[in-house]
Protein backbone atom coordinates (compact mmCIF):
# COMPACT_ATOMS: atom_id res chain seq x y z
CA UNK A 1 0.00 0.00 0.00
CA UNK A 2 1.10 3.42 -0.95
CA UNK A 3 -0.58 6.72 -0.19
CA UNK A 4 0.15 9.51 -3.07
CA UNK A 5 -1.84 11.80 -4.85
CA UNK A 6 -4.89 11.25 -1.81
CA UNK A 7 -5.24 8.07 -2.63
CA UNK A 8 -4.14 4.77 -1.01
CA UNK A 9 -2.56 1.93 -3.55
CA UNK A 10 -3.38 -1.25 -2.49
CA UNK A 11 -0.27 -3.21 -4.75
CA UNK A 12 -0.71 -6.97 -4.82
CA UNK A 13 2.47 -7.86 -5.93
CA UNK A 14 5.09 -8.36 -4.30
CA UNK A 15 7.91 -8.17 -7.23
CA UNK A 16 6.19 -5.01 -8.14
CA UNK A 17 6.09 -3.20 -4.61
CA UNK A 18 9.79 -4.16 -4.22
CA UNK A 19 9.88 -2.02 -7.65
CA UNK A 20 8.01 0.32 -6.60
CA UNK A 21 9.79 0.76 -2.93
CA UNK A 22 13.44 -0.24 -4.28
CA UNK A 23 13.53 -2.88 -1.60
CA UNK A 24 12.46 -1.38 1.08
CA UNK A 25 15.28 1.11 1.23
CA UNK A 26 13.76 4.26 -1.03
CA UNK A 27 13.62 7.59 1.41
CA UNK A 28 10.05 6.90 3.52
CA UNK A 29 9.66 3.81 1.88
CA UNK A 30 12.05 1.61 4.53
CA UNK A 31 8.86 -0.31 5.93
CA UNK A 32 6.77 -2.73 3.96
CA UNK A 33 3.76 -3.90 5.00
CA UNK A 34 1.70 -7.08 3.38
CA UNK A 35 -2.30 -5.63 4.00
CA UNK A 36 -4.53 -8.39 4.12
CA UNK A 37 -8.02 -7.50 3.30
CA UNK A 38 -11.21 -9.67 2.30
CA UNK A 39 -11.59 -10.86 -0.92
CA UNK A 40 -15.26 -8.78 -0.44
CA UNK A 41 -13.97 -5.87 -0.32
CA UNK A 42 -11.41 -6.09 -3.20
CA UNK A 43 -14.32 -7.01 -5.40
CA UNK A 44 -16.24 -4.13 -4.23
CA UNK A 45 -13.19 -1.78 -5.00
CA UNK A 46 -12.97 -3.43 -8.70
CA UNK A 47 -16.30 -3.58 -9.54
CA UNK A 48 -16.78 0.15 -8.27
CA UNK A 49 -13.47 1.07 -9.74
CA UNK A 50 -12.35 3.34 -13.14
CA UNK A 51 -9.18 3.17 -15.18
CA UNK A 52 -6.33 5.59 -14.09
CA UNK A 53 -6.12 6.71 -17.61
CA UNK A 54 -8.28 7.15 -20.44
CA UNK A 55 -8.89 4.41 -22.73
CA UNK A 56 -10.78 4.72 -26.24
CA UNK A 57 -11.60 0.96 -26.17
CA UNK A 58 -13.50 1.26 -22.42
CA UNK A 59 -14.70 5.11 -22.97
CA UNK A 60 -16.54 7.37 -25.67
CA UNK A 61 -14.34 10.35 -24.77
CA UNK A 62 -11.91 12.07 -22.70
CA UNK A 63 -14.74 14.16 -20.61
CA UNK A 64 -16.97 10.86 -20.55
CA UNK A 65 -13.88 9.46 -18.67
CA UNK A 66 -12.66 12.64 -16.77
CA UNK A 67 -16.64 12.21 -15.52
CA UNK A 68 -16.34 8.60 -14.67
CA UNK A 69 -12.96 8.84 -12.61
CA UNK A 70 -14.29 11.97 -10.59
CA UNK A 71 -17.02 9.71 -9.34
CA UNK A 72 -15.34 6.49 -8.85
CA UNK A 73 -14.17 5.62 -5.61
CA UNK A 74 -11.75 3.35 -6.77
CA UNK A 75 -9.15 3.20 -10.03
CA UNK A 76 -7.50 0.26 -11.61
CA UNK A 77 -3.70 0.56 -13.31
CA UNK A 78 -2.15 -1.89 -15.11
CA UNK A 79 1.20 -1.74 -15.20
CA UNK A 80 4.49 -4.06 -16.08
CA UNK A 81 5.12 -6.82 -13.38
CA UNK A 82 8.60 -7.14 -11.85
CA UNK A 83 11.30 -9.74 -12.10
CA UNK A 84 13.94 -10.29 -9.16
CA UNK A 85 16.03 -7.99 -11.15
CA UNK A 86 12.79 -5.36 -11.09
CA UNK A 87 12.65 -5.48 -14.79
CA UNK A 88 9.57 -5.33 -16.69
CA UNK A 89 7.72 -8.34 -17.59
CA UNK A 90 5.86 -8.82 -20.45
CA UNK A 91 2.78 -9.33 -18.44
CA UNK A 92 0.43 -6.78 -16.24
CA UNK A 93 -0.04 -6.03 -12.51
CA UNK A 94 -2.98 -4.42 -11.02
CA UNK A 95 -2.48 -1.43 -8.63
CA UNK A 96 -5.92 -0.74 -7.38
CA UNK A 97 -6.00 3.24 -5.66
CA UNK A 98 -8.50 4.19 -3.22
CA UNK A 99 -10.14 6.96 -2.04
CA UNK A 100 -13.39 8.51 -0.34
CA UNK A 101 -15.95 5.38 0.70
CA UNK A 102 -13.08 3.01 -1.00
CA UNK A 103 -10.30 4.29 1.07
CA UNK A 104 -12.85 3.93 4.73
CA UNK A 105 -13.73 0.94 4.07
CA UNK A 106 -10.84 -0.45 3.27
CA UNK A 107 -9.51 0.59 6.78
CA UNK A 108 -12.36 0.56 8.31
CA UNK A 109 -14.20 -2.30 7.31
CA UNK A 110 -11.65 -4.98 4.98
CA UNK A 111 -8.31 -5.39 6.51
CA UNK A 112 -7.75 -8.24 8.31
CA UNK A 113 -4.36 -8.21 9.02
CA UNK A 114 -1.02 -6.66 8.29
CA UNK A 115 2.41 -8.10 8.46
CA UNK A 116 5.50 -6.60 8.07
CA UNK A 117 7.34 -8.18 5.49
CA UNK A 118 10.60 -5.98 5.61
CA UNK A 119 12.84 -8.61 6.61
CA UNK A 120 11.62 -10.83 4.03
CA UNK A 121 12.23 -8.16 1.57
CA UNK A 122 15.62 -7.42 2.35
CA UNK A 123 16.55 -11.03 2.85
CA UNK A 124 15.38 -11.71 -0.90
CA UNK A 125 16.89 -8.93 -1.87
CA UNK A 126 19.92 -10.30 -0.06
CA UNK A 127 20.20 -13.09 -2.28
CA UNK A 128 19.12 -11.86 -5.41
CA UNK A 129 22.59 -9.55 -5.21
CA UNK A 130 24.44 -12.54 -4.13
CA UNK A 131 23.48 -14.46 -7.02
CA UNK A 132 21.42 -16.89 -5.34
CA UNK A 133 18.57 -16.97 -7.69
CA UNK A 134 16.76 -20.09 -6.74
CA UNK A 135 17.11 -19.56 -2.71
CA UNK A 136 15.67 -15.68 -3.67
CA UNK A 137 12.52 -17.10 -5.46
CA UNK A 138 11.58 -20.14 -2.83
CA UNK A 139 11.33 -16.78 -0.21
CA UNK A 140 8.58 -15.40 -2.38
CA UNK A 141 5.53 -15.23 -1.45
CA UNK A 142 2.90 -17.20 -3.30
CA UNK A 143 0.67 -15.48 -5.97
CA UNK A 144 -1.63 -16.62 -8.25
CA UNK A 145 -3.82 -14.98 -11.06
CA UNK A 146 -7.08 -13.48 -9.38
CA UNK A 147 -10.30 -13.98 -10.31
CA UNK A 148 -11.22 -10.30 -10.70
CA UNK A 149 -15.01 -9.72 -11.10
CA UNK A 150 -16.90 -8.85 -14.22
CA UNK A 151 -16.42 -5.37 -15.36
CA UNK A 152 -12.83 -5.08 -13.73
CA UNK A 153 -11.30 -2.01 -15.88
CA UNK A 154 -9.00 -2.76 -18.09
CA UNK A 155 -9.29 -6.64 -17.60
CA UNK A 156 -9.94 -7.92 -21.06
CA UNK A 157 -6.36 -6.02 -22.15
CA UNK A 158 -3.92 -7.89 -19.85
CA UNK A 159 -2.09 -10.79 -20.29
CA UNK A 160 -1.57 -13.19 -17.47
CA UNK A 161 0.90 -16.25 -16.64
CA UNK A 162 0.53 -18.71 -13.22
CA UNK A 163 3.13 -18.65 -10.83
CA UNK A 164 5.23 -16.10 -8.26
CA UNK A 165 4.79 -12.46 -9.45
CA UNK A 166 0.97 -13.27 -11.62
Amino acid sequence: MVCERGLTWIKPSFLWMMYRCGWGEKADQETVLAVEIEREGFDWALRNACLSHDDRDEHADRGAWKRELKGAPARVQWDPERDLWLRALPHRSLQLGLAGEASRRYADEWTVAITDVTPLAREVHARVRAGETAAATALLPQELPYPAPEGTPGLGRVSWRGGAGA
